[in-house]
């Protein structure tokens, strides 16, 4: 049996185990976190942990390898999506292998990277590895990246600086160098409630919020129309999408609250801040005054959730580079969806993506991987090992 053969059977077994952690966002990741720190302890290596303010969730930081600068950083986030209401035909938190494929909530979005990485510690400890390895694991990265910055000021101030990121998230092991920020806001219509035969006297939140999500609408139309664009980006341009939506008490009274979230995914060349803007500076102008004209009460409230920067492409970075030596792909790619990644290189961090599974799969009912990426991203490793020991 080949090296990376006996190794892939060793990254599955390893999947299998951290699948079976439930690690949904809204849940504690620290079942998961111990189990890394005591598999880290029982091969000698010291791992640090940064908490979130109610201790109830941790990133991890572990360095195998030398204490020097210029070490390679393997980023990816330990929780996963729900499964709630997906009509899923196998236990989602147990890894059932059919026709080539790993079944199971994460096993492409994104526990393989972490597997691959945790099921190669032997190999990592046993080389004379001349930079060392960093591994970041984080949480909450799937409801905005909110537990990424912690661990990367974490990071900064207590490693050597690093000359590489390398993000594992599902991008077939093919290099990425772009991905779209995003922007999550949350906008509160309070109205005016009254007996909905009654309309001259109360103010429909519900009615009100509909209108502003067309004109979100139409804020994504003219950003589609007028760009900037991207060719490298599918949609080409920044998106605006309202995604969730809740309101209303009654069918026969007039909505006193609806509250909607909404996203903007924008283009490294744009800025979402100015999307945020217009659609306050339009409900200031142009809608509060004639809920007010009816209920000097109703009231329009937009709080930003949370914000992640943009992963700018630099083909000359070192992460770039040596992604590109290691996998053999040249070709320029990138992704509509945000990721970590940007968090690192907007703390000058040279950053790439870089991982098994296909994104097809995320968030997706009977989620899979395939073994032969399973198969890539093992021999992935194995040889960022090799040329780290030269």
């Amino acid at each position: 049996m080949s090296e990376t053969a006996a190794a892939t059977i060793r990254s599955i077994a390893m999947l299998e185990k951290l699948v079976a952690f439930d690690t949904v966002s809204r849940k504690s990741n620290l079942a998961f976190i111990d189990f890394v720190q005591g598999l880290l302890k029982g091969h000698g290596i010291e791992s640090r942990l940064v908490y979130n303010d109610e201790r109830t969730k941790a990133n991890l930081l572990a360095t195998i390898g030398p204490k020097v600068p210029g070490g390679i950083v393997l980023s990816g986030h330990t929780d996963v999506v729900p499964v709630d209401g997906q009509d899923w035909h196998t236990n989602p938190f147990s890894v059932v292998e059919r026709d080539g494929r790993l079944y199971g909530r994460g096993t492409a979005d994104m526990k393989c990277f972490l597997a691959i990485a945790l099921a190669a510690l032997d190999t990592m400890k046993a080389a004379p590895l001349k930079t060392p390895l960093h591994f970041a694991f984080s949480y909450d990265e799937e409801v905005g990246c909110l537990g990424a910055p912690s661990l990367i000021r974490f990071l900064s101030q207590e490693l050597p600086a690093p000359r590489a990121v390398i993000v594992g998230e599902p991008t077939d092991m093919k290099v990425v160098s772009a991905h779209k920020g995003i922007t999550t806001v949350r906008t509160t219509v309070t109205g005016h409630e009254s007996h909905s035969s009654q309309t001259h006297r109360g103010v429909s939140a519900v009615m009100y919020a509909a209108e502003l999500i067309q004109y979100l609408r139409g804020l994504n139309e003219e950003a589609a129309a007028r760009g900037p664009n991207n060719p490298l980006f599918e949609p080409t341009h920044t998106t605006l999408t309202v995604n969730v939506i809740e309101g209303g008490t009654a069918i026969n009274i007039m909505a006193g609250q609806c509250v909607f979230q909404w996203d903007v995914r924008a283009l490294p060349e744009d800025n979402p801040d100015r999307y945020v803007r217009r659609f306050m500076d339009h409900c200031a102008r142009e809608v509060l005054p004639r809920m007010r004209a009816i209920a000097p009460t109703c009231n329009i409230e937009t709080t930003l959730r949370s914000g992640t920067p943009a992963l700018k492409p630099d083909p000359e970075s070192e992460a770039e580079q040596l992604c590109r030596v290691l996998t053999g792909d040249n070709v320029t790619r990138a992704v509509s969806f945000a990721a970590e990644a940007g968090q690192f290189q907007q703390k000058g961090m040279a950053t790439v993506i870089c991982g098994p599974g296909s994104i097809s799969q995320a968030h997706q009912p009977n989620e899979y991987i395939e073994i032969s990426q399973v198969e890539a991203g093992t021999k992935f490793m194995l040889d960022l090992v090799r040329h780290l020991s030269r």
